[in-house]
């Protein structure tokens, strides 16, 4: 069957996914004397062209540092660096002087954890976190409870891998201060309704935060539309280099929230009588950033904007339906995560077969996948599994890899039998 034909009624019929895929260099490789199949997108986005030549044309041509020196090459990289800022902004929905910038989503929510909870939790108070949270929506809300005294709940999921929506309304009591929670999960694909949920928890006076990582890679997102208080989001995994990210944050939160980290750059004036901070968001960003990484993220930004985000929504959906049904097919395979709404994102076991030997044989077939806990440690606690495979799919991989992949895994099943 020709799923490359049957399966596009969805997606703009005017956009050539074969051309889109030659735009990422990394793709053409062989792995094991195979065509690579990357299909680990969830842990890390491959680079186009475009971003990749835009961090090198920075180095080669503007590398200077930014907001400090008035010379050509600092007014440049200063310009291209705040250019960034501004592109994910209108990407988001957000103004330009809500944005952090930073090294990446855990680094926003410690940001978060730091800043605005540690200074304001008390004994008593509650952190309320989804059982289907990245570690890095969870292990800060443990350092902040151990140091004011206040405790986490857990708002808890079905078993298909949707939140329990009424119990976790039902949780939103007088103690709960913030609530934090995933737009998508890394492991099971689901897509929170996040705007009801911070809707009823801004109705209770609960702050919020929202988890963007796995959500802004592959589905129109608009900040403002979701109604949350901080909402954090990784670069590496939009298409942009590693360590590039953004806080997105309430004006009136970073107005009163301390710096974080104190040094050059956050601050208007230091005597060693005392320092006057500089204005949000440049007050929590102390230190060189990552100059490079951020055009190269700006650069990301205008490649998804070209494809279009809609557009690439639509063409990951049908690449899940395509590899759910193939999987489906397998007897003794078992799919965790089952969300009517849901990323291409397919976790999974079979039967018989321990998910790291499967890994490892699939690499030999030139299948990238990830196998293990995925840094969600309480979620494959909840399923009473030690580790699950997973496959992760992006705009540019294609349905032929899926049958190839699904062909790989099967050949790998037999070689375990």
């Amino acid at each position: 069957m020709n799923h490359e034909t049957t399966h596009v009624a969805s997606v703009d019929a005017g956009i050539d996914w074969a051309r889109i895929r030659a735009d990422f260099p990394l793709l053409t490789r062989q792995v094991n004397g195979k065509p690579l199949i990357y299909l680990d997108s969830a842990n890390t986005g491959q680079k186009p062209a475009s971003v990749i030549q835009s961090v090198d044309d920075f180095y080669r041509r503007h590398n200077a540092n930014v907001s400090r020196a008035v010379h050509t090459l600092g007014t440049e990289a200063t310009e291209a660096y705040e250019g960034a800022r501004r592109k994910l902004a209108r990407f988001l929905n957000v103004r330009a002087d809500e944005l952090v910038l930073c090294s990446g989503t855990t680094f926003a929510i410690n940001l978060v954890a730091y800043s605005w909870a540690l200074p304001k939790l008390k004994a008593g108070d509650v952190i309320l976190v989804s059982r289907m949270e990245h570690h890095a929506n969870i292990v800060p809300w443990q350092l902040v409870a151990q140091r004011t005294g206040a405790s986490i709940r857990v708002a808890e999921i079905l078993p298909d891998g949707t939140l329990d929506l009424d119990a976790l309304h039902a949780a939103l009591t007088g103690e709960v201060k913030l609530l934090a929670i995933a737009h998508t999960s890394n492991v099971l694909g689901t897509v929170n309704p996040v705007r009801e949920i911070c809707r009823e928890a801004r109705r209770r006076g609960i702050v919020t935060v929202v988890d963007g990582s796995q959500a802004v890679p592959h589905r129109p997102v608009d900040i403002a539309a979701i109604g949350c208080d901080f909402y954090a989001f990784t670069g590496h995994k939009m298409c942009g280099p590693t360590g590039t990210g953004a806080l997105w944050a309430r004006r009136e939160h970073l107005q009163a929230m301390p710096p974080f980290i104190g040094g050059g750059e956050m601050i208007k004036e230091v005597s060693f009588d005392g320092t006057v901070f500089n204005d949000p968001p440049h007050k929590f960003e102390a230190g060189t950033p990552n100059i490079a990484g951020f055009i190269g993220l700006g650069a990301a930004v205008d490649y998804l904007d070209g494809v279009g985000m809609a557009n690439i929504e639509a063409r990951e959906a049908e690449l899940l339906a395509h590899a759910t049904e193939e999987l489906d097919r397998i007897d003794g395979l078992r799919i965790f995560g089952r969300a009517p709404d849901k990323a291409a994102v397919v976790s999974f076991l079979v039967e018989g077969a321990h998910a790291h030997d499967l890994a490892t044989l699939l690499d030999l077939e030139g299948v990238a996948v990830r196998s293990g806990q995925h840094c969600a440690h309480p979620l494959l606690q909840f399923y009473g599994v030690a580790a699950t495979l997973r496959a992760s799919f992006a705009f540019y991989n294609t349905h032929e890899e899926i049958e190839r992949f699904v062909a790989a895994l099967k050949k790998a099943r037999g070689l375990l039998a």
